[in-house]
């Protein structure tokens, strides 16, 4: 009962902050397709056929004043799962590794700072649909520079996540060259050349040449990417996206990173 309590205390605390009376000191731009989005929790209803969130939140995921998440019409808010439900909003979003990634940090270096999260993941979306000048090219450039400007704060990393629907034969072989413009533009247009990019290595894909995309992101030479592989992760029905434990794996695999990687 008292546990009970305390919990709801502590919900209403959350509820009750308002809008811009906290500003991230941090800032992370998580872009990619669906596995950057999440999907973790999302089934399909038998009853109606459609895909539906089961709404469990894990502990890591849990809401906090200490992040916050861009909104789509660029405000800042405490961030909650389904963090890209605004973005993403063509598909049913569940938990991805962006809450995860931001608890982890927190809960490993308490005086970090607010965190702010700029969900910008599309599920579905080949590597050709990021580059210099497309509409979510422009997007991410939008939110990210909104973001910078309405919380005075840095942008600390890229988050990227993607690559599982460019594993066919053509898309395949173009995409180490088309990553490496994508990632480079990002920096030249956003004035920060060295700015830290988290790239999770994809370990499905829809087509037959997974392996060919692994290796071009194990193989980008670039200066301040790191590689986070996602082999050995546990996935929903279909095998191309992350259950809840492997989104939170993955999110606390990311934090593990670029705290030894870019915080010091």
């Amino acid at each position: 009962m008292f546990l009970s309590i305390i919990f709801f205390v502590l919900i209403t605390h959350v509820g009750s902050v308002m809008p811009g009376q906290l500003k991230p000191k941090n800032i992370f731009l998580l872009a990619g397709q669906s596995n950057m989005a999440g999907r973790g929790g999302v089934y399909n209803d038998t009853k109606t056929n459609l895909l539906k969130w089961d709404g469990k939140v894990p502990p890591q995921c849990t809401p906090t004043p200490n992040i916050l998440a861009l909104s789509l019409n660029k405000t800042w808010e405490i961030a909650r799962e389904p963090l890209h439900k605004e973005i993403d909003n063509l598909k049913t979003c569940g938990v991805g590794p962006g809450m995860p990634f931001s608890n982890e940090i927190l809960a490993k270096c308490p005086n970090f700072g607010v965190i702010g999260l700029v969900p910008c993941a599309i599920g579905g979306t080949k590597i050709e649909r990021w580059q210099k000048g497309t509409n979510l090219y422009n997007q991410l450039l939008d939110r990210a520079r909104a973001a910078r400007q309405s919380s005075g704060g840095n942008i600390r990393a890229l988050l990227w996540y993607q690559g599982e629907s460019d594993c066919d034969e053509r898309d395949s072989r173009l995409y180490k060259e088309r990553l490496e413009k994508f990632f480079s533009n990002v920096r030249q247009d956003l004035d920060s050349p060295e700015l830290p990019i988290l790239m999770i290595v994809v370990s499905t894909g829809e087509g037959m040449f997974l392996r060919s995309v692994r290796d071009a992101q194990l193989n980008i030479n670039l200066k301040n990417v790191v590689r986070v592989d996602s082999m050995g992760s546990t996935y929903l029905p279909g095998h191309l996206h992350l259950d809840t434990k492997s989104a939170v794996r993955i999110g606390q695999k990311l934090a593990d990173n670029f705290l030894y990687n870019f915080y010091h």
